[in-house]
């Protein structure tokens, strides 16, 4: 290229003509991509401390997304104590409704059906989790929110176990007992207490029966199941069949001058004749609404448990409202950063479409005006 000769004129116009292809190629540039700084040739004060900003938002996004599970774990752990407080509520129902019965089988069914939803609360809170997390499971289910880059601003979320309700740290609601059968006897003598008495003969021939008496049996809460009034002709089978039909939750047999008497709860034999002694069934262990003071203590159980749980849901809620707060906060901050990177280095458009406009103009005049300088030197070609 050194050995061609342009003539000024032509250099001055082609010089014109390349500087404007070239901001226009700088111009299309920032149209196409938007921006008025693509790197840091275009101006690295200005393309770093964007990138900087970008950087961080970055970084906050990431977090944005580690807060947004954590709410939702929260949710998850309310909707589980939620739940647990309406079967709370049913169980609390169950004990009120044997305190308002005298009979020991109704009590008996309404334990076992607390006991059932005692079992679904465990299954429940079990079932409470989100995302690996559970914060109504126990040990392993801490929950840590961070909300800043180098971890310096943190939320920590201590779990709770509901999965256990006998857990004196949880609810401390303890299973009732079923109650086992229990059993006693009535020895049955002649008068002289040497014989044993047969099925057939009569009660007063034992001196602790006298005809006119009234045997009664009742259950621990005082609910009368039967009464028999003895004769003179009332006989040891009459007292054994009368025990045995009582109630389905009782039977009676005779054997070897002994009557002897099985129960599903507590059951005793009494008589208004001053004379007899109380025979009562003796079990190792009574079902837990057997008695008014048992249910009594149950509720006042099922009331610490409610208090419990209202005062976790709050606990929880706080921890939700402070995370949502950080997270619009989040939101926000990502937007001023994002917001502030892009005053470095967006394009205005507009500005740039017209300066493009303004360099196809430029570039139409640049190449007329090279054209005509070619012509002049064309002009020495006349002489010829």
């Amino acid at each position: 290229m050194g050995d061609i000769t342009i003539s000024s004129a032509v250099r001055t116009n082609l010089n014109s003509l390349q500087a404007t292809s070239q901001l226009m190629s700088s111009v299309q540039e920032r149209l196409s991509t938007g921006k008025k700084v693509n790197s840091a040739l275009d101006n690295p004060n200005s393309f770093f401390t964007a990138q900087g900003l970008e950087n961080r938002a970055n970084d906050l996004s990431t977090l944005l997304d580690d807060m947004g599970q954590s709410v939702q774990n929260l949710k998850a752990a309310d909707k589980g104590i939620s739940a647990i407080s309406d079967l709370v509520d049913a169980a609390k129902a169950k004990a009120n409704q044997a305190l308002q019965t005298s009979s020991q089988s109704e009590r008996q069914q309404y334990a076992s059906e607390y006991n059932e939803l005692l079992t679904q609360i465990e299954d429940l809170a079990g079932d409470a989790g989100y995302g690996g997390k559970n914060l109504l499971g126990g040990t392993g289910n801490d929950l840590s929110v961070t909300f800043n880059e180098d971890g310096s601003s943190s939320l920590s979320i201590t779990s709770v176990d509901y999965t256990d309700t006998t857990s004196s740290a949880g609810l401390n609601l303890s299973d009732l007992a079923a109650g086992d059968s229990g059993t006693a006897s009535i020895a049955l003598t002649n008068g002289t207490a040497t014989t044993a008495l047969t099925a057939g003969d009569t009660l007063v021939s034992d001196d602790d029966f006298t005809a006119g008496d009234t045997l009664t049996l009742t259950d621990s809460t005082g609910t009368e199941l039967g009464s028999l009034e003895i004769t003179a002709s009332t006989t040891v089978q009459d007292l054994t069949d009368f025990l045995d039909d009582s109630s389905t939750d009782v039977s009676a047999s005779f054997s070897a001058g002994s009557v002897a008497i099985t129960a599903d709860y507590e059951v005793t034999v009494d008589s208004d004749a001053s004379g007899f002694t109380a025979v009562s069934t003796t079990h190792s262990t009574t079902n837990g609404f057997s008695s008014d003071s048992k249910i009594e203590s149950t509720l006042d159980s099922l009331t610490s448990a409610q208090n419990t749980l209202r005062s976790q849901a709050s606990t929880f809620g706080t921890n939700l409202s402070i995370v949502e707060n950080r997270q619009d906060f989040t939101k926000s901050l990502i937007n001023t950063l994002e917001e502030g990177a892009g005053k470095l280095t967006l394009a205005d458009t507009n500005e740039e479409g017209a300066n493009l406009l303004a360099l196809q103009t430029q570039q139409t005049l640049a190449s007329t005006s090279l054209s005509l300088a070619a012509q002049a030197d064309q002009n020495v070609l006349r002489l010829f």
